[in-house]
């Protein structure tokens, strides 16, 4: 089903025509069985039809201009297809005879084992800087020796974000980008990076893809698109009165803008100048053509024209600068400074200290002139002085200036450092041989500012006073110093913070005093802290920090405990004084004791330190005791004495009553032990018997409680029992129990629990109703056995209270069995009545 051999022959002649471009089109290469594209491999059956469409050529033009297609057929073969030439359809227009051909073609499948190759390497292309947004500039052109879609190439760009140029993917054309000039004055030369990349392919079993890269040099040719430009702009020229006439004053310059090609350039003068100048249209030099002596104006301007000139002759670009002529006279003139009435050289101010950094020094109207002109006039402005405070602009003149004084150093304008700043200004020439000068005084008078601010001597203060000062007294004085001069310099100090209650300070000297009420005690409070603050006028201060001290002062007298009055001694035991000082420091607060006096005899040591009272030594039984004590009453009166160490010292005498008594003693009977513990503690005893009534009338109650409701079941009405208060005679059935026994107190006699009897006349009870029940017997005595009792002891089911009997119904207590018994009770006593608290319980 092959082409016969006339129309093999025929398709080897396509081609395409393109009128009026740069580069030629080309067909694209759709593959093997493709029915439109370059007709490659293309096959036909020798039966197809005559007049039968069987191909369509597809090509395109770099450019984008419009393409024709046409076949062209060997000379000895015949013309079996004919092409549209705007579309590219071919038909067949002979019939086929597929016998006539006697070649056989055998295909071999192509594999993808070839990349693409750039040609005709390297790429250097010029393009004018004037090219056409989207020009075609440049045509690259790679070949891939597969067949097929392995050997199409296509082309693009590796940077195309950042370039000015465009890639045709399909004939490797490169376009200028569309909006996109190119700049010879910018950019001499472009580097572009062009990628080739086959249509991919099979490989020993894988797709693969295969490319190569070149670069292309685009080098952009300048244009004549530019002015001449002038350099060393702008221009002075001086003539001076001695210069000949010929003479060269200046020279311009100027250069055509385009670079790459320049233009030649001709110079002229366009202004009128009398005459008195002309200029080189070639050099760009201009010379005076008369004596200065002549001319009638001491500045003229000029203006010169520079003009381009084509390689055609003809004028292109201009361009026109000013020049300016000073006319001059020779060398014989120093610099000269000015004020506002004529030559000065002394220039005085007044100025405040500190002033803004650069500020100017406006109060100085300083002119400096030299009236030489061109080169000798030219002359050098500095100041002579302290440096780096102030500086003067400007450093270099011609012919004459401003003189402008800056502030360079504000901190070192200080009124507290210079009061007067002195300097010199001076002006000398720089080019002259002569190097003619002038000096002139500048004299700065400063002004103070409140620009300090009061600061004291010290950071902190400390000062120790005794704490008995009287109120007014002096503590302490503080300095401040403020540098500033006037009322600025002023300082006035305060006092604040929280312990600065007790102190005042005298606003101007700063001494630091107590309240005229004022009472300091170092008990109390020992250490002041505050704060002193120095402030001038303006509210400008600093602060210091005042630590007051008080030295204690012996003030107080040692003070002996309220538990002094009676002490009882246990053989081997001390009984220990105390007293205590409230004086805050030693050794005011340190206490010694002695003992002064005692009767009836001496037989105590005692610890002048801990206020231990022992007896002496040589007493080690109550024995030894009778034989000072006949009458048996172990009853020592001491004073003794508590003294600090202090300067004056101070003291204090108590009386202290001893009783003496031994182990053996203490062990008769229990009340004895509870006296010998309770005897410094009389709270600790009536706590304990409060107790014990507390429980006693708490059974009461619940079994009174218990009677009660067994009657009132049984309907019968038992008689009220009711709290009286103890009488002299007590009644029959009544139960009496004694707490305590006292020998020289009445104190026991106020605890007692007692039962009135039935009174018919006071209750509304019925004749009939049974007496109330007896009272049981007492519990037996200590040491009795219970089987030696009359009967059980049980609670009494009576109600009662403890309430103080009257003074002049209470029986006398029994004497204690022991003299140790009878100081416990005297002791206990005597805490009873200072506390006046066991007569007030009541339950």
């Amino acid at each position: 089903m092959r082409l016969d051999r006339q129309a093999a022959l025929a398709l080897g002649l396509l081609r395409l025509c393109l009128a009026q471009v740069n580069f030629a089109p080309h067909f694209f290469d759709n593959g093997v069985g493709s029915t439109n594209g370059n007709m490659a491999l293309f096959s036909l059956p020798e039966d197809t039809p005559v007049g039968s469409h069987v191909y369509t050529l597809n090509g395109t033009d770099p450019e984008g201009d419009p393409v024709s297609y046409h076949i062209s057929f060997d000379p000895s073969s015949r013309s079996v297809f004919s092409v549209d030439p705007n579309f590219g359809n071919i038909t067949l227009v002979e019939e086929l005879d597929r016998e006539v051909a006697e070649k056989v073609v055998i295909l071999v499948t192509d594999a993808n084992d070839e990349a693409p190759r750039f040609i005709q390497e390297p790429y250097i292309v010029h393009v004018p800087e004037d090219t056409p947004p989207g020009s075609s500039i440049f045509k690259v052109h790679a070949l891939d020796k597969d067949t097929g879609s392995g050997g199409s190439v296509t082309y693009f760009l590796q940077n195309m974000q950042s370039t000015k140029f465009a890639m045709d993917r399909h004939s490797g054309v490169l376009r200028l980008r569309p909006g996109t000039t190119l700049d010879y004055e910018k950019a001499r030369a472009h580097f572009v990076t062009v990628v080739a990349k086959d249509g991919g392919g099979r490989l020993r079993g894988a797709d693969v893809v295969f490319s190569a890269t070149t670069t292309v040099t685009v080098n952009v040719d300048d244009v004549q698109d530019m002015t001449p430009v002038f350099v060393g702009t702008p221009y002075y020229g001086y003539v001076y009165e001695d210069t000949i006439p010929g003479s060269e004053v200046l020279t311009v310059a100027a250069m055509d803008g385009d670079r790459g090609k320049p233009n030649h350039i001709l110079y002229s003068l366009l202004s009128e100048s009398d005459g008195a100048f002309e200029i080189n249209e070639t050099s760009g030099t201009i010379s005076i053509t008369q004596s200065p002596a002549q001319l009638q104006r001491e500045v003229y301007e000029l203006h010169v024209q520079v003009t381009e000139v084509s390689s055609a002759g003809s004028p292109a670009a201009q361009a026109i600068v000013p020049v300016t002529i000073r006319i001059v006279d020779l060398n014989n003139h120093p610099p000269t400074f000015y004020g506002e009435n004529g030559p000065q050289n002394r220039f005085e101010l007044s100025m405040y200290e500190h002033p803004p950094q650069g500020e100017i020094l406006r109060g100085l109207k300083i002119t400096v002139n030299d009236s030489d002109q061109g080169a000798n006039a030219k002359f050098n402005l500095r100041l002579v002085g302290p440096g780096g405070i102030f500086r003067v602009v400007p450093q270099t003149v011609l012919n004459e200036a401003q003189v402008t004084i800056i502030v360079e150093n504000s901190a070192a304008i200080d009124f507290e450092k210079f009061k007067v700043l002195t300097f010199k200004l001076l002006a000398i020439e720089v080019n002259t041989p002569e190097k003619f000068s002038s000096t002139a005084d500048v004299v700065i008078q400063l002004l103070d500012t409140n620009d300090n601010v009061p600061k004291f001597t010290s950071h902190y203060y400390i000062a120790r006073i005794p704490e008995n000062v009287p109120g007014g007294s002096n503590v302490l004085a503080v300095t401040a110093v403020d540098p500033d001069t006037g009322p600025w310099g002023e300082v006035k100090y305060s006092i604040y913070g929280s312990g600065a209650d007790l102190f005042l300070i005298h606003p101007s000297t700063g001494i630091v005093y107590t309240q005229p009420w004022a009472s300091l005690d170092a008990e109390a409070t020992a250490r002041y802290n505050f704060y002193v603050k120095a402030e001038d006028m303006e509210g400008r201060y600093s602060l210091a920090e005042v630590f007051v001290t008080l030295l204690d002062v012996n003030d107080h007298y040692p003070q002996f405990g309220k538990s002094i009055q009676e002490k009882t001694m246990v053989l081997g035991t001390p009984v220990k004084i105390e007293a205590t000082d409230q004086d805050a420091e030693e050794p005011n607060n340190l206490v010694d004791y002695s003992i002064i006096r005692v009767e009836p005899a001496n037989v105590f040591d005692i610890n002048e330190h801990t206020g231990e009272i022992r007896l002496k030594n040589s007493i080690r039984s109550l024995e030894a005791l009778r034989n000072i004590t006949p009458s048996g009453v172990y009853t020592w009166s001491l004073e003794v004495q508590a003294k600090d160490r202090g300067s004056p010292s101070f003291s204090t005498t108590a009386s202290l009553k001893i009783d003496i008594t031994d182990t053996e003693m203490l062990s008769r009977s229990p009340m004895d032990a509870f006296l010998m513990q309770t005897k410094d503690n009389p709270m600790k005893a009536v706590g304990v018997l409060a107790g014990i009534m507390a429980i006693v009338v708490a059974i009461t109650v619940l079994v009174s409680t218990a009677t009660f409701w067994r009657n009132r079941k049984s309907n019968k009405v038992l008689p009220v029992r009711r709290v009286l208060r103890k009488r002299p005679s007590p009644a029959p059935g009544t139960v009496r129990i004694e707490w305590l026994k006292f020998n020289r107190t009445k104190a026991a006699a106020k605890f007692v629990l007692q039962e009135d009897a039935p009174n018919e006349n006071r209750n509304n009870h019925s004749q009939g109703s049974p007496p109330p029940p007896r009272a049981p017997a007492p519990p037996p005595p200590p040491g009795m056995a219970p089987s030696t009792a009359a009967a059980p002891w049980t609670v009494p089911t009576v109600s009662g209270s403890l309430s103080p009997p009257q003074p002049q119904c209470s029986p006398k207590p029994k004497a204690l069995g022991s003299p140790m018994q009878s100081a416990l009770v005297s002791e206990l006593r005597q805490k009873f009545e200072k506390n006046n608290v066991a007569s007030k319980a009541y339950f």
